[in-house]
């Protein structure tokens, strides 16, 4: 008997069109012969329809991402929690009638960002008992909100980029005293990021006072609630993480590094996925075995500090000195076939299908409901 999984994208974000692209990579190297596959589009106004599971119509056209149209049936979740150890059934609505779609025995979320991998669709999963790939949802929440994760990485012993957290709010009103804080204990340059949001969506570079304001607003535009970090010098290098087998120790990678060139302040979301500026991905970055070593610790750390289930990809500064700084965790990472998560697995000798086998045989095995 096949497994069915159904794959779930698109979403509300700002990152939809990223979703899209991540499940045409999912769709064209998933075993098709372990794994029956229903794709489940999530629109931008949050409406779920069954989409084609034709990885050609969720590929990058002309240096466009596509889209959930909603043209597709609606597709509607159980009404209730299925019994544990049986499938839930999906129903679409075709011609004004509800009719069976699939049993599922899995879910594959491939949300990015806000209403996807910070803890929303995992909560509504959670109330139906179905078990899905990834972190729950105090997990994704908390990765999701970068000055929580800051937080609760520090007190894991963990050292991460100094700076503030400023809400849309308090800025308003008190701007002055602010910029005196960051003026006297944090100098330039900063990195002004929004808290909720992922693949550099409203991240600036910000290197005179007086720029500020214009990279809040960017950022404010994203979420009321923004980082101020002090750069850090150093390698920005990342690091794959599954979850162990059978309750042994997460599993990392030999860590990668980001190179941008000259013409590019940082990797920002053009030059992740729309080929923006000079980029060099080396795997294995070029660092001492000792230095590669401490990242991987750290990474594995993370995974366990937060609470992380299934995936991650931790971020981190390595300084001249060889010390490491978290940057960021990502509970649902880059998964194109191109994306640094899985071209760090295929290094270790895991490839795509393998890797995305791994990570459903793992969802399915995980414990649903409290009782």
């Amino acid at each position: 008997m096949t497994t069915t999984v159904a794959l779930l994208f698109g979403g509300r974000s700002g990152e939809h069109g990223i979703s899209c692209v991540t499940a045409g990579g999912i769709l064209g190297a998933i075993d098709r012969e372990k794994y029956e596959v229903i794709a489940v589009g999530v629109t931008r106004d949050g409406r779920y329809v069954q989409v084609s599971d034709d990885p050609a119509a969720w590929s990058m056209v002309d240096g466009r991402a596509p889209e959930v149209t909603g043209d597709g049936p609606e597709v509607l979740l159980p009404a209730a929690a299925h019994r544990p150890g049986e499938p839930m059934l999906l129903r679409v609505v075709r011609d004004g009638r509800v009719e069976p779609l699939a049993e599922i025995d899995v879910v594959f979320p491939l949300l990015h960002g806000s209403y996807g991998e910070d803890g929303t669709i995992q909560g509504a999963l959670d109330l139906l008992d179905v078990p899905y790939v990834g972190s729950g949802v105090l997990a994704s929440a908390l990765c999701m909100e970068k000055a929580s994760t800051k937080r609760a990485l520090e007190a894991g012993g963990l050292t991460c980029a100094p700076g503030i957290v400023v809400h849309q709010d308090r800025w308003e009103r008190q701007p002055r005293a602010m910029l005196e804080h960051l003026r006297t204990e944090h100098p330039l340059p900063w990195f002004v990021k929004p808290s909720r949001a992922g693949s550099s969506l409203g991240v600036t570079r910000v290197t005179r006072e007086e720029d500020l304001e214009a990279a809040l607003q960017a950022a404010f535009a994203q979420d009321p609630l923004v980082v101020i970090e002090q750069a850090v010098s150093g390698r920005e290098v990342e690091c794959g993480v599954l979850q162990g087998i059978d309750g042994a120790e997460p599993r990392t990678t030999v860590p990668g590094e980001v190179k941008v060139g000259e013409d590019l302040e940082f990797y920002d979301y053009e030059s992740k996925y729309f080929g923006k500026g000079t980029v060099d991905i080396q795997v294995p970055a070029q660092l001492p075995d000792a230095v590669l070593e401490e990242v991987r610790h750290v990474a594995a750390q993370a995974f366990e500090i937060l609470g992380l289930e299934g995936l991650a990809r931790v971020d981190v500064f390595v300084t001249d000195e060889g010390q490491v700084i978290v940057n960021e965790v990502n509970t649902m990472p880059g998964f194109t076939p191109y994306s640094m998560f899985p071209v760090l697995w295929a290094n270790m000798g895991l490839d795509y299908t393998a890797l995305i086998t791994d990570l459903v045989e793992q969802a399915l095995t995980r414990r649903v409901g409290l009782r």
